[in-house]
């Protein structure tokens, strides 16, 4: 018997980083902390206390938890937002996928500058929305200049833009959005700021522009800067009025009512959870100048990963490092490999397979 399945998906497979058994896992850019004892005690009450209202449905539409989330943007960023203008969903993926089912589809076009985080091209192939990709600068990033003539050229319904970029790490100029965005009204700009906690002092976020553009969407998620990825809280900040629009597309009760508890409760801890944000930026900016002083190549990072290089033989590179106990990700450019940064025991466990690998390599 053969499926019906579409003609596009035949021959595909699933998204996913290779997961192997080996002592270190530096490839899929978690949080290497666990979340503090507690926060998980101050969890456990919180589900204790709604467990014998599972029998119902949740709030819909969220809204204490989009109260709260405006509350620590606001704070965060420095920005003034309400839960009018935040919307919550099943980790920044089904964000995504829910901006493209609303403004994509057939007949339309989503476009980013590679290369960048890889499930965008599937969001725009499950949503029957045209992908297109244009190539980043030499240096990884993007300037005023290539967005517009992309923009021009393929006059796009959605355009991403990872900041920091997946796998590259760098931050982008907020000021091509400024300039740009007011330009093409009739496209929807998304900045994709998943790893915005880890950027350096000094880096804006692209909130601060949400007033003066009603055509931009900024996205976030609790999977790194709050060591929630096994929770899958993603959400983002824009007008009111987008917002408005991606009700029509979301599912009945998309968000569990455990979810939203668990997700509120983070949020009380925000304060404590910077300390290890704290170590992270701190092991990875030592990380990028042990590298360029041991002859490889890094591209500056504001996110909690690395993309180093580069090497003849990147996938040799790579398996020689899993031989040694270590995995990371071999993702981007043709030469590079991303590193995620992880507690001081294992970034030094790694420095110390990366050297052996150079020698063995040699």
């Amino acid at each position: 018997m053969t499926l019906p399945l579409r003609d596009e998906l035949k021959g595909l497979k699933p998204y996913g980083a290779p997961q192997l058994d080996v002592p270190i896992k530096l490839n899929t850019n978690e949080n290497p902390f666990s979340p503090p004892a507690d926060l998980i005690s101050a969890i456990a009450a919180d589900i204790s206390q709604i467990a014998g209202e599972l029998n119902r449905y949740p709030d819909r539409d969220a809204i204490e938890l989009r109260t709260q989330l405006a509350q620590y943007l606001n704070e965060e960023s420095q920005v003034s937002l309400d839960a009018n203008q935040v919307w919550a969903a099943n980790g920044s993926n089904e964000i995504m996928l829910q901006l493209l089912q609303a403004y994509g589809g057939p007949n339309r076009k989503a476009l980013t500058f590679t290369p960048t985080y890889s499930m965008y091209e599937e969001y725009a192939r499950d949503t029957n929305t045209e992908f297109i990709a244009i190539d980043r600068l030499k240096d990884f990033s993007v300037n005023e200049d290539l967005v517009t003539t992309s923009l021009k050229e393929h006059s796009p319904s959605v355009v991403f833009f990872a900041s920091p970029n997946n796998p590259t790490g760098t931050a982008m100029d907020l000021s091509i959005i400024q300039n740009v965005a007011p330009n093409f009204p009739s496209t929807i700009f998304v900045v994709d700021e998943a790893y915005a906690e880890f950027r350096r002092p000094g880096v804006a976020s692209a909130l601060t522009l949400l007033p003066a553009l009603p055509n931009l969407v900024v996205t976030r998620t609790m999977s790194k800067a709050f060591a929630f990825a096994g929770v899958r809280l993603g959400y983002l900040a824009a007008s009111e009025a987008l917002i408005n629009d991606l009700m029509l597309v979301r599912l009945p009760y998309h968000l569990s009512s455990v979810t939203q508890s668990v997700a509120k409760t983070a949020l009380r801890f925000a304060a404590e959870l910077q300390a290890d944000l704290d170590v992270i930026r701190r092991e990875r900016d030592d990380l990028l100048v042990w590298l360029g002083e041991n002859g490889f190549t890094a591209a500056e990072s504001d996110a909690n990963f690395v993309l180093f290089g580069t090497f003849t033989d990147r996938h040799a590179a790579w398996q020689a490092l899993v031989d040694h106990g270590i995995l990371i990700r071999e993702v981007g450019p043709t030469g590079w490999l991303r590193v995620t940064i992880g507690t001081p025991t294992e970034m030094q466990s790694f420095k110390t397979a990366l050297l052996r690998v150079k020698a063995e390599m040699s």
